[in-house]
């Protein structure tokens, strides 16, 4: 419970101790309408297990050619869009905020939409968004090539959304991998980190779990990464394992191989106590010589 002083009244706001979340495990291929229809399942049976926030995993709606997925690119805002009116619908339908981790933008230029976060209220509302900034380019030892910043534009700005009074630190996938933007999100007081993803196999398999867990220790927050499995189309494959960490490093949830939802509490007097125990975040130092 917080208090608040102001223009000679005091206002009560009422802190939610648990936020009770979900993280889907998909494995989307070049279907939209197959996609969607798979999303709204899985939400539905998140919220059959209580979970008030559900997030699904990076490239949720599609995962195939580029040239198609430019074309599938919406207008933020636009809830006649159909994957952005799908989620509203299925958000409404359930009473759920719905963290959609990473669908097609359009951007000034046409040939590079934006991968795009959005959260959605319960009452299908359109929230905040949050614009990939680390784009994913890498050869892979099996060959694979991959070059996000060739089909992307990269976004400039990291975002905070509040659901139930927990704030929210948001990011996708390759962001990852950089610690500074998870400490750009603390200092924007972000408590709970989510991480939507489609990891590749030969990536995930080594680094994921550590990555998590460092990135929950290291920001002293809670973790949700939601993730894509298996075959995709043009030889992609993605690791999985969906999972939620807590403030110590403690992976207290986590999907096993195929698609599912795995759930977990947010208890937010954890998070005090590993704060307390541990001030490292006061500990920063950041008068350091270049």
């Amino acid at each position: 419970m917080g208090l608040q002083l102001g223009a000679g009244v005091i206002t009560i706001c009422l802190m939610s101790q648990f936020l009770r979340v979900a993280a889907v495990q998909l494995n989307s291929q070049d279907d939209v309408p197959a996609n969607l229809a798979e999303c709204c399942s899985l939400i539905g049976r998140a919220a059959e297990q209580g979970a008030q926030l559900v997030l699904l995993p990076e490239n949720f709606a599609f995962m195939g050619d580029e040239t198609e997925r430019r074309r599938l690119a919406e207008r933020l805002g636009d809830l006649n869009a159909p994957i952005q009116s799908a989620l509203s619908a299925a958000a409404a339908e359930h009473r759920v905020t719905l963290v959609a981790g990473g669908f097609p933008e359009l951007s000034a230029d046409e040939a590079r939409p934006y991968n795009t976060l959005l959260v959605i209220h319960p009452d299908g509302s359109l929230g905040t968004s949050y614009r990939k900034i680390h784009l994913f380019d890498v050869d892979l030892p099996d060959g694979t090539r991959l070059c996000e910043s060739a089909s992307t534009e990269p976004g400039q700005r990291p975002q905070v959304a509040e659901v139930a009074g927990f704030k929210l630190g948001l990011s996708i996938c390759y962001d990852l991998r950089f610690p500074e933007l998870y400490r750009a999100l603390v200092d924007l007081g972000a408590e709970v980190l989510l991480v939507p993803a489609a990891f590749t196999l030969h990536t995930g398999k080594d680094h994921w779990h550590v990555l998590l867990r460092a990135r929950a220790i290291e920001a002293q927050s809670w973790v949700v990464a939601a993730a894509q499995w298996g075959r995709h189309p043009r030889g992609r494959a993605s690791y999985g394992h969906a999972m939620v960490v807590d403030p110590w490093g403690v992976v207290v949830a986590e999907c096993s191989d195929g698609v599912g939802v795995v759930c977990a509490n947010i208890d937010r007097s954890l998070l005090g106590r590993v704060r307390l125990a541990l001030p490292a975040l006061s500990h920063r130092r950041l008068d350091l010589e270049k």
